[in-house]
């Protein structure tokens, strides 16, 4: 009776999770705003992913950063004067849609034409949690691994993005990053994916152009 108990609890979570979903996509749209939820690891580069597509995309561009401690990234998005809302999840490993209604209302969404919303460090908690987003782009390193697609294939079956990061640094870890496209590719065919280094600007005109796509399609 406990596990039964425990999967009607999780069922009631995930269908009202996908109710606010919904409500916080009306929200976004009311004011046309195209919203990115980005998920990853920690260390994978999601913040610097960001703040660059800040400064080079030519949008008014609000973010919502999600940690556990969120006031370390949201002062970083915040230096690049946009609009930012962090929100502290406690010992939670992703958000959730009730999270980001809350933080929809501290959002000057008539201002802003793009909103990321930047997931907890994490490639299996956030995968099941839709948070009403348009777009959701996963951000990995090669330097965790080349089978780390592998490892965590259900983030990339719910992703229309992903995005290979530091492939500058394949060589020094060992590992083969066209591996890597190919495991994502596996297990979504047709997913676009991206190989990038923000350090040598590689792949950083393609990610803008595919979230250009993305809105045009919208």
């Amino acid at each position: 009776m406990h596990k039964i108990a425990d999967v009607e609890v999780q069922h009631d979570i995930m269908v009202a999770n996908r109710k606010l979903a919904r409500k916080n996509q009306k929200i976004l749209d009311k004011d046309q705003v195209f919203s990115v939820d980005v998920v990853g690891a920690i260390g994978s580069g999601k913040t610097s992913l960001i703040e660059a597509l800040i400064d080079a995309m030519n949008y008014k561009i609000g973010v919502i950063a999600g940690d556990v401690i969120s006031k370390y990234d949201a002062g970083r998005f915040e230096k690049h004067n946009v609009p930012v809302v962090g929100l502290n999840t406690g010992k939670e490993c992703h958000l959730d849609a009730h999270l980001v209604e809350h933080a929809l209302h501290d959002m000057p969404l008539e201002e802003i034409d793009i909103l990321f919303i930047e997931n907890v460090g994490n490639l299996i908690c956030p995968v099941d949690f839709d948070l009403g987003s348009h777009m959701r782009m996963a951000v990995i390193s090669v330097t965790e691994g080349d089978d780390t697609v592998e490892k965590h294939p259900l983030i990339f079956q719910d992703s229309d993005l992903v995005v290979i990061n530091k492939v500058d640094l394949a060589s020094a870890v060992g590992v083969d990053s066209d591996k890597m496209v190919n495991d994502v590719k596996h297990i979504n065919p047709e997913i676009q994916v991206i190989k990038t280094s923000l350090k040598t600007g590689l792949g950083f005109d393609e990610v803008i152009k595919a979230i250009d796509l993305y809105i045009s399609g919208h």
